[in-house]
């Protein structure tokens, strides 16, 4: 049958409780596992986007590293309008380093998280 697809990923938070507040009030994904971890008092925070998409919030990582004018995470996310969508967020006071723009390849725009983390949005 072979590989199916991505399930879970990954982000580096510096803060679980702030960053869940983010993903889930500010965003709107939902949070859908939030569990004690170890007996170090670490949990493990589980948030889903509408589309089923699950990010793992995780303490353990560097948080927010890379280049300035690029994204830090390794992955897009989507919308099916990336201009309603900035000024939503920006309402909401998500920062865009990288405001909505037209590329070769479509286009696209940069967000901040409230970890420092840079994530690259792209219209469907």
């Amino acid at each position: 049958m072979g590989i199916q697809g991505v399930r879970k990923i990954v982000v580096p938070v510096t803060d679980q409780e702030r960053a869940k507040a983010f993903w889930t009030e500010t965003v709107g994904f939902t949070v859908t596992t939030d569990a004690p971890y170890d007996d170090q008092g670490n949990r493990w925070v589980e948030v889903t986007s509408p589309d089923g998409t699950i990010l793992v919030l995780d303490v353990s990582g560097p948080v927010g590293e890379g280049r300035p004018e690029l994204p830090t995470s390794n992955f897009f996310f989507h919308a099916d309008d990336i201009e309603a969508t900035y000024r939503e967020l920006s309402a909401k006071g998500v920062d865009f380093p990288a405001k909505p723009e037209k590329q070769p390849w479509g286009w696209w725009a940069m967000f901040t998280d409230s970890e420092g983390n840079r994530f690259a949005l792209q219209e469907r």
